[in-house]
């Protein structure tokens, strides 16, 4: 009797299974598009930092880096 009610307990009809696929599918497209979104938003804001002056100002000031003492050109 106890095998019998726990084999019953454990089979899933195809129904059952199908809803819990489309919930987890429908889940990981929330994370995808919230994900996509949130790419869109860093690629504009980066081109919009890109495009000021501070970025400009960094990469002139970085320009003379190689001549420093790790390279033995005191």
């Amino acid at each position: 009797m106890l095998k019998t009610l726990l084999s019953k307990a454990i089979i899933v009809t195809t129904t059952q299974l199908t809803m819990i696929l489309i919930a987890v599918a429908s889940i990981f497209l929330v994370f995808i598009l919230i994900a996509i979104v949130k790419m869109y938003k860093l690629k504009a804001e980066n081109k919009k930092l890109m495009e000021t002056n501070a970025f400009k100002d960094y990469e002139e000031s970085n320009k003379d880096f190689g001549s420093g003492h790790l390279y033995g050109d005191n």
